[in-house]
């Protein structure tokens, strides 16, 4: 039976990060902690006979995936389906800010997230929906094969809850750390978490 084995990985820290910002569908840049975790992850994966490195299409993502995939000499590889779920009018904006402005409808975020719909907005069930054909469009092409997947903290969320079968009414149960390491293996009609967001190779990383 083939199974497929993705090392998700939230990309490295930007300026926006340590600011608590939504960034959401904005392009914004690594910070240099960002590039330095990112090179630390490349290091740690280096032995792991990955095949292929695919990032979702936004520089934050593109830049850690080029420094990840530096050790195993792989090209990296757009998937759009990966995007970070878009916030609208919240992008740009710390969660203070939200808070303030959204009073209500940061309470739903908060509680009922997959309830919140946003004008300008993704739902937290269209992200799951691109996430899961994006999944087996990487099974389909990866068999028995074992792939980098760089992303964001919403995507490597819903890509947990739905390997351990949890609605994602669960999604702030997990954390997704910058340049965190997810590792999940899929089989058809089942899915392993391995480990989830593990942050000892930032520790170790000079």
């Amino acid at each position: 039976m083939s199974t497929l084995r993705v090392f998700v990985v939230r990309h490295g820290e930007t300026q926006w990060v340590r600011e608590r910002r939504f960034a959401g569908s904005r392009d914004i840049p690594l910070a240099p902690e960002g590039r330095r975790q990112c090179a630390a992850v490349g290091r740690a994966l280096a032995d792991s006979g990955v095949a292929a490195v695919y990032t979702s299409p936004l520089e934050r993502a593109r830049a850690s995936a080029e420094l990840i995939a530096e050790p195993h000499h792989l090209p990296v590889r757009i998937a759009p389906a990966f995007v970070e779920m878009a916030f609208g009018s919240w992008e740009g904006l710390t969660r203070d800010e939200v808070q303030a402005r959204f009073p209500e409808a940061w309470a739903q975020w908060r509680s009922a997230p997959h309830l919140l719909e946003l004008a300008g907005a993704e739902t937290l069930t269209g992200v799951a929906a691109r996430v899961a054909a994006g999944v087996a469009e990487l099974q389909q092409a990866h068999p028995g094969q074992a792939v980098v997947l760089v992303s964001h903290a919403i995507v490597a969320r819903v890509l947990v809850l739905d390997a351990l079968g949890l609605g994602l009414d669960r999604i702030w149960t997990l954390d997704a750390t910058p340049a965190g390491i997810t590792e999940i293996e899929y089989e058809p009609g089942w899915a392993t978490v391995h480990r989830m967001n593990t942050v000892a190779h930032l520790e170790m990383a000079s």
